[in-house]
């Protein structure tokens, strides 16, 4: 056996001060791996020596990645090129956007924990609009109001939980809690920044998506992307101009719903609701373990699953529980089953819910129909009344932008606005969800969404949910379970 290791990603900076303390080479492309990579299936030479070919010929590496690519349709050689940006001073509406990538890797600039610096993005859509002023003046407006609440709350909180700010290492935490609902009252122009990692074939796809964005502040960022890209590894980021299906399939969705909506009645406002389910989720589950631990095909393993008692079922999955720890992910069999939740969710919350990629999520847009998330501190300190003046305020700038522009109006609402989302997760995935979004240390609006959705997958699926719940509840979880504790049994440790 040998092992090598091909290669890593490093700092830009460090490969351009390579470069400057060597001669030129033009071989210091990802393009290399992927053309080298490309031949491992019709040529016999080890995998190191094509790496080395590809390299001695780099042209030659590229016209062989355009050919694999283009003719022959095997985009999967794209994806051994790896890509790292720095995507700065893009507004929270952008980054909704930019992070619906669900094979993508995100670090996002977070407003729990960082000091927000009154900075923020103002669109083209509003400067061409001559609208500049009004939107301006709400944006500094709501800042205003997001510093005087952090001031008010800071000393709120660490008051109202006296016994944990005693100790200094959980004044970071409760500094954080003021921080967070402090946000609820800045807009979706604030500037965020991320970090995006994703290899060559989504990036592809990436900037072919934005390609048909109707936003300045989209092309403007998918322009700066493709330029970048283009220039290291131009072989194997080919398709990158929108098609139709990218640029009108939405519009004629939207010009449609007229014509094919029968009836036009509104739905209750629940913040939750479980929309479909896997029927007769259990016993699938149980014959979806019991069919990869035999030989007998999943219709012999679900009749016999359908004989079994109540707690013989649930004998029988507490075997695929016994060993799990707090950071173990359910067997993959849990994938099997669905659910599908109706949720109204503030831009705070749904800024969370998004980085669970592995669910199916679609959105409507913002609409202040819905109303607004008020968190309780802000209740509790006697500042209800301003904040709700500063949405009012909000509303109304909205109503003008949105009537006045074809694009842009978003971004003048706050993290309290609402957007109606569809969220499809399989039992494995809510599992996941609940261990991370449950938890103590989450942020309160999302803990009780998710709270909520694991609440109703209990009742419609009690023994595929056995085990489900936040990680600092794991332990009290498993006892219930099993009658004793888990091997790891501080979780937050």
């Amino acid at each position: 056996m040998k092992v090598v290791l091909a290669g890593y990603n490093i700092d830009s900076t460090v490969i351009e001060e390579l470069k400057g303390a060597s001669p030129r080479r033009d071989d210091a492309t990802p393009e290399t791996l992927s053309a080298s990579y490309a031949r491992i299936s019709r040529d016999p030479r080890p995998i190191d020596q094509l790496r080395a070919a590809a390299r001695a010929e780099v042209e030659r590496a590229r016209r062989s990645n355009q050919k694999i690519i283009f003719r022959m349709g095997h985009h999967s050689v794209a994806e051994h090129a790896v890509f790292n940006f720095d995507i700065i001073g893009v507004s929270r509406l952008a980054l909704e956007e930019i992070e619906k990538f669900r094979l993508c890797s995100y670090t996002e600039k977070s407003q729990r924990y960082v000091i927000l610096k009154n900075d923020f993005v103002l669109p083209e859509e509003i400067k061409k609009a001559g609208l500049q002023k009004i939107f301006v003046d709400t944006i500094r407006a709501q800042n205003a109001l997001y510093h005087k609440l952090y001031k008010r709350l800071r000393p709120h909180i660490f008051t109202k939980h006296e016994e944990m700010a005693k100790d200094p290492k959980k004044h970071s935490l409760l500094n954080g809690w003021a921080k967070e609902d402090a946000r609820y009252v800045v807009s979706l122009a604030t500037h965020g920044q991320v970090g995006m990692t994703l290899n060559a074939r989504n990036l592809e796809f990436f900037i072919r998506r934005f390609s048909a964005k109707k936003l300045d502040e989209l092309k403007e960022l998918n322009q700066k992307i493709y330029r970048l890209a283009k220039e290291v590894a131009p072989s194997i980021i080919l398709f990158t101009e929108a098609d139709d299906f990218d640029a009108k399939t939405y519009e004629d969705l939207k010009a449609g719903v007229d014509e094919f909506m029968s009836s036009k009645k509104k739905a209750g406002n629940d913040v939750v609701q479980l929309i479909t389910y896997t029927p007769e989720a259990d016993d699938r589950l149980v014959a979806s373990l019991l069919h990869s631990s035999s030989s007998l095909p999943y219709e012999a393993c679900l009749e016999n699953t359908k004989r079994l008692s109540l707690e013989r079922k649930k004998e029988f999955l507490k075997l695929a529980f016994r060993h799990m720890e707090f950071y173990d992910s359910v067997l993959r069999e849990f994938e099997y089953v669905d659910l599908t939740f109706d949720l109204i969710l503030s831009a705070t919350c749904f800024a969370q819910l998004k980085r669970h990629r592995m669910a199916t999520v679609t959105t409507q847009k913002y609409n202040p129909a819905l109303g607004v998330t008020i968190p309780p501190s802000i209740e509790e300190v006697g500042n209800e009344n301003e904040y709700l003046e500063m949405i009012a305020r909000t509303n109304d700038v909205y109503s003008l932008l949105n009537e006045r522009l074809k694009q842009g109006a978003e971004y003048v609402l706050t993290n309290a606005h609402r957007k109606r989302v569809l969220i499809k997760v399989n039992a494995r995935e809510l599992y996941h969800i609940s261990r991370l979004r449950e938890d103590r240390a989450a942020q309160w609006d999302i803990r009780q969404v998710v709270g909520k959705m694991t609440e109703l997958a209990r009742k419609v699926m009690p023994l595929t949910f056995l085990l489900v719940g936040s990680k600092d509840n794991y332990p009290h979880v498993y006892k219930e379970l099993f009658g004793r504790r888990p091997k790891f049994d501080s979780p937050n440790l």
